[in-house]
């Protein structure tokens, strides 16, 4: 079973529209496909990020939403930091739980994760882990 961390930018498109593969990668969570793996740093992103997109969301439909990721996630502490690391320095946190979780990174942002690489951390977008999911 695959493990990922969810890029902030794939639930902020879920939650935008439900037409698009981040909104079925979400809908997949829960399910016995794939663990997602969270730590606090991400989860605070999560809550800050969903709160000022301005999503037709209410902040406690977005703290509901948090709390099943939560709910369904592996959680981590992190005991390391490798940073600066990234081409964004705002996504090292992310390289670390992926690193301490061993899983890929699932971002529309592949270019700001290259680096990771270097580290053994696979970036893909939605669009190819769900395919992955597929084969």
């Amino acid at each position: 079973m695959p493990d990922i961390v969810i890029d902030t930018n794939v639930l902020v498109a879920a939650l935008k529209s439900s037409r698009g593969l981040s909104y079925r990668l979400l809908a997949l969570v829960g399910s016995d496909r794939f663990r997602i793996h969270v730590s606090i740093p991400l989860v605070v992103e999560y809550e800050a990020v969903l709160k000022r997109m301005g999503l037709a969301l209410s902040a406690a439909e977005i703290d509901d939403v948090i709390d099943f990721l939560c709910a369904k996630a592996t959680g981590h502490e992190i005991f390391y930091l490798w940073r600066p690391m990234l081409k964004d320095p705002d996504d090292d946190f992310l390289l670390e739980l992926a690193v301490t979780a061993a899983a890929s990174i699932v971002t529309w942002n592949i270019d700001d994760f290259r680096r990771a690489k270097s580290l053994g951390i696979q970036a893909i977008t939605p669009r190819e882990f769900l395919a992955s999911l597929e084969d």
